[in-house]
């Protein structure tokens, strides 16, 4: 068991480290309070390569491994939220699904600029009455001839009034439920295709949030990713690929809480001495540290994981939920240890307990995902799907083998 990074992963890490220091945190209060998406911060995240960090060089991405994006997520939420937020859709819901299920011509005219960061692309699954019950969602795509009618709206949507690409789920088959789900890309200036901000959030106010609108968007049919009802199939592919780099985003708020906690406790004095001498601090302090190691060794897992080809949905679920149930947690005992000066925007540790909020619910919320890994482990869905592996490290797997080959799968 290696837990050696390569050269090429230090430089990486570094590297953002430095532009996270230098180009983020100096304007991330000021941001945040101005509800201001800072885009040349975007455009350095391009510079860097970390808008493609993944995606094969031929489609002009950097052609890393997802430990190597593991790392730059962690750095880059250590910084802000709204900026990894963007690495989620941009590249793990968009354009790793695009790699996997997109024609050649598809890729060329939409990945390849993706890649390199010229065009930012988001992710349209979530409606109003559509979240964790993908199934119920109402928007539709009408076949007339060469082009696909498309009518809906969806909601909570990262990026929708800053994308030029929208990767769009919608019915063509409202009478198959998830079997008749359908992928479309969409791009900005369509007719009909309209979006709006999301105002008045808990957190998240550096970034941008907001709503697609169709309104018989006629949608050319070359246009559709995949075949006819194979949305629903892709959209679970691309969450998978979203919810790893929310993870490692968590594992970063819980490492720049307990960096900021340390600091303060060393420097700060009550009664004589450091509040870092009393047990109280001490356990809050213990806390984070059991909170960014547990997180970060399940993100890896999972990293490596993929980087082996393997099917990781479960675990990549479970470093989801605990690595943001964890910097929840982390970012509250932040405040605790700041005192008033936590809860004081001054600070900025009150912005990551806003910030942290949020990944609970979006990808997956906790209960969902405990729903899944209770059902992994009580053989009622098969473990990683249809003959799909698990970690090496989950030596109970191999018992419910007997089991699970006679399950029916209850989910992707």
């Amino acid at each position: 068991m290696d837990f050696e990074l390569s050269d090429e992963q230090r430089l990486l890490q570094d590297t953002v480290r430095r532009f996270v220091d230098d180009r983020i945190l100096p304007n991330a209060v000021e941001n945040d309070i101005n509800h201001h998406l800072d885009i040349g911060a975007i455009e350095g995240m391009a510079e860097l390569g970390i808008l493609g960090i993944v995606i094969p060089e031929e489609y002009g991405g950097a052609g890393l491994d997802f430990v190597s994006e593991a790392l730059a997520c962690e750095e880059i939420e250590r910084g802000e939220a709204a900026f990894r937020t963007l690495i989620s859709v941009h590249v793990g819901l968009n354009s790793l699904a695009l790699l996997k299920y997109a024609s050649e011509e598809q890729k060329q005219r939409w990945l390849v600029p993706q890649a390199s960061g010229e065009k930012l692309a988001c992710f349209g699954l979530t409606e109003p009455a559509a979240g964790s019950d993908v199934a119920a969602m109402k928007s539709t795509a009408r076949r007339e001839g060469d082009v696909y009618v498309l009518n809906g709206s969806k909601n909570w949507i990262s990026y929708a009034n800053v994308a030029d690409h929208a990767l769009v789920f919608a019915k063509t088959d409202p009478a198959a439920k998830h079997k008749g789900i359908s992928a479309f890309v969409l791009e900005r200036g369509m007719a009909g295709f309209t979006t709006a901000d999301t105002e008045h959030k808990l957190g998240i106010w550096a970034g941008s949030t907001g709503e697609l609108f169709f309104q018989n968007v006629e949608v050319p049919a070359r246009n559709m990713i995949g075949d006819e009802g194979q949305g629903f199939e892709i959209a679970m592919y691309g969450l998978d690929q979203g919810r790893f780099t929310v993870a490692a985003g968590a594992v970063g708020v819980i490492r720049a809480c307990l960096e900021r906690s340390t600091e303060y406790a060393r420097e700060r004095e009550t009664f004589g001495q450091p509040i870092g001498k009393y047990q109280f601090v001490q356990d809050m302090i213990a806390e984070m540290v059991l909170g960014y190691e547990t997180s970060k060794l399940l993100v890896m897992q999972a990293a490596w994981m993929k980087d082996q080809g393997m099917r990781n949905t479960r675990e990549t679920s479970l470093a989801k939920w605990h690595a943001t149930e964890a910097a929840f947690r982390a970012a509250h005992l932040a405040i605790q240890v700041h005192g008033a000066y936590g809860y004081s925007a001054e600070y900025g540790i009150e912005r990551y307990f806003r910030n942290a909020r949020a990944p609970i619910i979006y990808e997956g919320t906790t209960q969902i995902h405990k729903m899944m890994q209770a059902e992994h482990a009580l053989g009622f869905r098969a473990l990683n799907g249809r003959g799909g592996d698990v970690s090496p490290l989950c030596s109970w797997a191999p018992a419910l083998a007997p089991v699970q080959r006679g399950a029916v799968p209850t989910g992707a």
